[in-house]
Formats: C-alpha cells, sequence, structure tokens
C-alpha cells in the first residue's frame, strides 16, 4: 500500500516506507477489528508554505482499529516519525492554558514524590520546554527530549537543556551515563504517537531510578468516544488508551500502574503514574476506571462501531449547518489551527468555499496553509479587525477560555459555532 499524493486537479503515488499493522501494539494479538475510516488525510501538522501549495501533497490513510483481547484502539497505518516530527510547528508554551496545566503537573510531583533538589526529570517529547521550565522552577535538573530541531532550539533559548533525539534505548543509555538515573520520567502526549511501545517502555525503565515514577498523559479513549471526539485521531496519534490496556502493558516491564487522574485537558485525558512493585498499593481510582470502562462496553466492538455511525451524522449535520448559514450571506472564519481541526476540515471537507481563513496564536503557523484544505493561517489580529459573523471554534477544548477572551466579539453580535459533540451556534 502506499500514500497517494494531492496537487491542483491531480493525484498520484509515490512510494513510502509506511507500514501496515499487522499485529497489536501492545499484546501482539492478530485480532484487530476496523470499525472507522476517516478517509486518505494529510499529516495534521504539516501546514504548508505558498511554494508547496504548487507541489504534491502526501496523503494516508486514516484508518482506526480495535483489538479485542486487550483492548487497545489504535491506527491500522504508520506514518513514518521523520515525517512528521523533525520540524514541529505547535509550541506548547503559545497556549495560556497549557503553560497552566505544566505548572501544575510540575506541582503535583513535587507534592506527590518528593523528590530531593537537584533531582533529574527527563521529559520526553519536550517541545520548547515549557513542562521543564516549571520543574527547574521546584529546585529539579530539568533535561528534554525532543527530535523536531526548531522546538527544541526554543527550549535551549529559555535555559532548558534538550537532546536532539527521538527517545529511543541508545538515548536512554546516554543519559544514565552522562546525568545519572532519572527520577521522573514524563511524557505528555507523546506516549500515544509511539509505534513501538515494548521498546520505548523498555527504555524508560532502563533510565528511571529504582525509586523513580513514569508519568504520561494521553487523551483518554473513554472521553474521546462519550464526547464524539473523532478529531483526535490523526496520524500522529497512533494508539487511543484505556487505562486496562496500559496496565496490561506496563506490567509487561515490571512496572504496575499507581494511580490515574482524570483531566480536561485537550477535551479529556488521564494522567498514569507507573512504578516499580515496591511503591505503595495502587488507588482505587485504577481499579475504579478499569471497572468503568468494563461495564461502559469498552471491551466490545458494537461500542466502536456504534462511535463510527455517530462521528458520520455529526459531520452530516455541522456541514448542513455551514452551508445554511453560508447560504444565507454569512461570513464565516475558522478559530485555531491545531492538528485536531485538520481533521475535522477534511473529514468534512470543508475547504475555502465555507471558511474564509483560519486565526492561531503559534508564530509558526502564521502565513502557512491549513494541510488537505489549504486555508490560510493568520494572527489573531485579523480576527480582532475583521469582525466575521461566525467563528467555527476548531480549537473547541479551549471553549472556555477563547469565549470569555472574545467577550467584545460576542458582544457586537459574533456568534462561535461549536462542532464538538454537537454543532451548535453560541
Amino acid at each position: 500500500m502506499m500514500p497517494s499524493t494531492r496537487a491542483p486537479g491531480r493525484r498520484s503515488n509515490r512510494k513510502s516506507n509506511r507500514g501496515v499493522l499487522s499485529r497489536c501494539r501492545i499484546c501482539g494479538c492478530q485480532t484487530l477489528e476496523k470499525f472507522l475510516s476517516l478517509g486518505p488525510s494529510p499529516l495534521a501538522n504539516n501546514f504548508l508554505t505558498a511554494e508547496q501549495l504548487r507541489r504534491p501533497e502526501p496523503y494516508f490513510p486514516l484508518d482506526v482499529c480495535f483489538c479485542t483481547t486487550c483492548w487497545l484502539v489504535q491506527l491500522a497505518d504508520v506514518v513514518p516519525p521523520e515525517a512528521m516530527f523533525t520540524e514541529y510547528l505547535y509550541l506548547t508554551g503559545a497556549s495560556q492554558p497549557m503553560r497552566l496545566h505544566f505548572a501544575g503537573l510540575a506541582a503535583d510531583l513535587v507534592e506527590r514524590f518528593s523528590p530531593p533538589r537537584g533531582g533529574l526529570i527527563v521529559d520526553i517529547g519536550s517541545n520548547d520546554g515549557t513542562f521543564l521550565e516549571q520543574a527547574q522552577a521546584h529546585g529539579l535538573r530539568g533535561l528534554g527530549v525532543e527530535p523536531a530541531a526548531n522546538v527544541g532550539a526554543v527550549a535551549q533559548g529559555r535555559g532548558v537543556e534538550t537532546f536532539t533525539a527521538f527517545f529511543n534505548m541508545e538515548v536512554a543509555e546516554r543519559i544514565v551515563r552522562e546525568k545519572g538515573p532519572a527520577r521522573a520520567v514524563v511524557a505528555t502526549n507523546v506516549f500515544a504517537h509511539v509505534h513501538d511501545l515494548d521498546g520505548f517502555t523498555a527504555a524508560v525503565v532502563r533510565l528511571l531510578a529504582e525509586d523513580g515514577v513514569f508519568v504520561i498523559e494521553v487523551p483518554y479513549v473513554v472521553d474521546m468516544l462519550d464526547r464524539l471526539e473523532f478529531d483526535t485521531i490523526y496520524h500522529e496519534h497512533l494508539s487511543y488508551f484505556g487505562v486496562r490496556p496500559l496496565s496490561l502493558l506496563f506490567e509487561r516491564f515490571g512496572l504496575q500502574v499507581t494511580h490515574v487522574s482524570r483531566l480536561k485537558v485537550h477535551g479529556g485525558s488521564i494522567r498514569v503514574y507507573a512504578q516499580r512493585p515496591r511503591a505503595p498499593a495502587p488507588s482505587r481510582a485504577v481499579s475504579e476506571l478499569v471497572a468503568k470502562e468494563t461495564a461502559q462496553g469498552f471491551g466490545t466492538l458494537d461500542t466502536y462501531e456504534r462511535f463510527a455511525q455517530r462521528v458520520k451524522a455529526l459531520r452530516d449535520e455541522l456541514v448542513g449547518l455551514l452551508r445554511q448559514l453560508k447560504a444565507q450571506g454569512a461570513r464565516i472564519v475558522g478559530y485555531g489551527a491545531p492538528a485536531k481541526g485538520n481533521t475535522l476540515l477534511n473529514f468534512c471537507k470543508i475547504g475555502t468555499e465555507i471558511l474564509d481563513y483560519v486565526i492561531d496564536t503559534t508564530p509558526f503557523k502564521h502565513g502557512r496553509y491549513t494541510p488537505g484544505v489549504h486555508l490560510p493561517v493568520l494572527p489573531e489580529t485579523r480576527f480582532q479587525a475583521d469582525r466575521p459573523d461566525y467563528a467555527l471554534l476548531l480549537a473547541w477544548n479551549y471553549a472556555e477560555e477563547i469565549l470569555k477572551k472574545e467577550g467584545v466579539y460576542r458582544a457586537q453580535g459574533g456568534k462561535f459555532i461549536m462542532p464538538i459533540p454537537h454543532p451548535a451556534v453560541i
């Protein structure tokens, strides 16, 4: 199988080393059932320059499977990570809610585990160093591992030491050799990106001190289905985790899940703590969430097939609403240019015939075009000066903050369109 490429007026094929999954990433079995296809899709963070618009754009299948043995939800197709993460156009620090979130994570680590002053904290997929800045403010020693050189350079400029690399056993060995073992290894919104979960977890175990803790944050599959958050699905996110499959994975590497916290961030996530069994017994939250996943049918294929049906109904309802407003002469723009928004735009085929442009706070995206539908990305000052009739809230996970921020726009008659979980005009 090959990716397709799309250019104005034509499509063609080219060779790729993209892989197609035949076995589950966690249990290795072949009991994978495809339940949703979002069609050929471009890479969600591949924002294009004007010059790149003239070239064919690669598209990859976006098919989602369920493992009936361990319950892991996962993509069938694997895009080489070098195609997605060598240059990255998302900056954690560009979002005030995310800055506050990572300040809370740093404080939580210190309160729960009391690492000694100067203890090593390694952040895998450290982006611009926002979390490690907060950890260092607590007297901890931070080290980032970040494959995207452009955002790693931002972190270095902020005083956060960063290795430019994809994390693996070789990197773990280097860190232990040069810095010593880590009191905590953190991977926020990274673990879902990993194809070789066994190799990654083994490298984390090598890096951890005997009394260390591994902390991950991932979108929670329960929230994704309950809230119809299909736009969480894109090629970077290879896995969509529940607590049960994570527990099974970690147990194979001598770790146990000791606590799980549910978070509002990114539309509903879980923060998972894993330690060697000498740690305190797991909290009740772990068994309670596994029981909840079981009782609500997250181990049955029917649950996921119903989700797929609801996704298609949502698409039809949203496109119908937008076309109706456009037919009435309304001017509509997109608010936010997150990766999730590009899944929504491409699956629903919402392009320049409906939206004039999208705005975003990330400077790296300004002057570029969204993948697939090629909407221009402009700074938020354009939105404030332009005052369109409607704004499609692509960054709906920050809805509360955005609605407060744009109080003047709303007071002057501007309206937001919330696409998830049901299209609604606010």
